[in-house]
This record gives structure tokens, sequence and C-alpha cells, in this order.
């Protein structure tokens, strides 16, 4: 009999080597079953199987404003971030184990006991197990800027996500996205900018009060300069960073 292959759905991301160096497999064999949540997938590995509940009791013992990361990377911003903000629970989606093993070696250092990481694709995780009106604060920085306009599909800034995103965001909560390609910032905007579910509270007409004529928002203090921005940085490139808030009053997108 033949089976059928498991559907492939676009995604952000392409999959890379999962072989993990001496130190990465040490901090995988050590820190996974703390720090890392064991979520069902379906057919695909970094999928989320639904019907999973999002229970905060139960991963971080606290209920506590929580905080989502997209694509952690090698856990740089994460650690810097929720070692700076403690009465947050911080959850952070990757779906590279070498890197989630990166990850739980700098927490671990830190001893930083409100993150956890789930090893998946995070739009998967937001549209089948975060619930709608809970999540503060969302990060997605430096995302893969799928360059080719025949890639441009791939990229994780459209306007699907975009509504996902606002509804699981609480009302007055954020997302905070940085990017180092001119072309992706610009798409960012072109997405999110005329936007109602989400404002960018940095352009003109927000009432936010740090108002850039441009739109763009400041590099904030709480995100680290990472070795992958460095490299931007010393290529030429400029470092674009975009906040967008669901209003407090207002539609997101079911």
């Amino acid at each position: 009999m033949t089976q059928t292959p498991a559907r492939r759905d676009v995604v952000s991301f392409v999959r890379r080597s999962t072989r993990m160096n001496a130190s990465q497999q040490r901090n995988w064999e050590a820190h996974q079953a703390r720090w890392v949540l064991p979520l069902a997938h379906r057919e695909l590995s970094t999928s989320v199987a639904p019907g999973q509940p999002f229970d905060a009791e139960a991963i971080w013992g606290r209920t506590a404003p929580l905080w989502l990361e997209i694509g952690t990377g090698n856990g740089e911003a994460c650690a810097a971030i929720a070692g700076r903000h403690p009465e947050v629970n911080y959850l952070g989606f990757e779906v590279f184990r070498p890197a989630v093993a990166s990850a739980l070696g700098l927490v671990a250092r830190e001893g930083l006991t409100n993150v956890r990481f789930a090893e998946v694709d995070g739009v998967e995780a937001l549209a089948h197990w975060i619930p709608a009106d809970s999540v503060d604060r969302i990060f997605t920085f430096f995302p893969d800027p799928w360059h080719k306009a025949r890639h441009h599909k791939r990229r994780l800034v459209n306007p699907a996500t975009a509504a996902l995103i606002a509804s699981r965001l609480r009302p007055g909560g954020s997302w905070h996205l940085a990017t180092d390609w001119p072309d992706y910032a610009e798409h960012m905007r072109e997405v999110l900018d005329g936007r109602t579910d989400l404002v960018n509270v940095h352009l003109n007409g927000s009432a936010h009060r740090d108002v850039d004529p441009d739109g763009w928002a400041p590099r904030p203090e709480a995100r680290p300069l990472t070795r992958f921005e460095q490299r931007g940085l010393a290529a030429g490139r400029v470092i674009r960073d975009l906040v967008y808030v669901r209003p407090a009053a207002g539609p997101a997108h079911a």
C-alpha cells in the first residue's frame, strides 16, 4: 500500500542539519528535560498537534505576563531579555535543535527559571496551542529575509501571520521586529502599517510619545547586540526595529 506523503505547508525556514557539536550535545542531555516542552506534533516534526492545553501554571508554576520569541536562534536575545525580566514567563520557539541546545547552555549558566523552549514552528504554536488574547509581548528578531521574489511567500511577516499574532496578543500587547535587510524592513511596513488590529507606535499619528518621522522604532536597550546582528553591521547593513501594538479597544482577527 502506498503511503500518502506528509503535507508540506509553506514555512518561513529551511530545515538544516540537526547534528550537534559536543558542547551542544552536553547541553541537550543535561538541560532539555527542564527547559524544553514536550509538545505533540502532527505529520512534521516542527508542527504542533491541536488540542493540547496551554497551562502556564503547569509550565512555570505561576501565572505571569507571557512573552514569546519566534526564532530564538542561539538564545542570546532570549537570555538577555528574560534575565532582565524575571517577572515574566518567557517562551522561545526554535526549529533547529543545535540552536536550542546552545540556548539551553546560556539559560542554564544564568539560572533563568522563567524561560522555556519549544522545538517547533512558532506560527504553528500560535495557531494550534497559544490561546487568543493571552500574550503580552512577541519578539521576532532577524527572520530569514527570503530575498528572491519567488520566495517572498515564505517570509514570516505576511498578512495571515500578522492576523494570527494580533489575535494572540492581549489588547495593548506588542510585537517587536528587527531586521538588517532593507527590502525586508520595507516589506514589513507594507504588510503591517495599514492594519487596524496592529498599530505602528512610532509612526506619525500614533499616540505613542516616542514618534519617529519615518515610523522606525529606536533600538531598545533590552535587545542585546548578538553575533548575528554584528555580522549585519560589519557588512554595512542598517538595523531596523519596528514595534506594533494591538489597540486596547478595537478588532483583532480570530
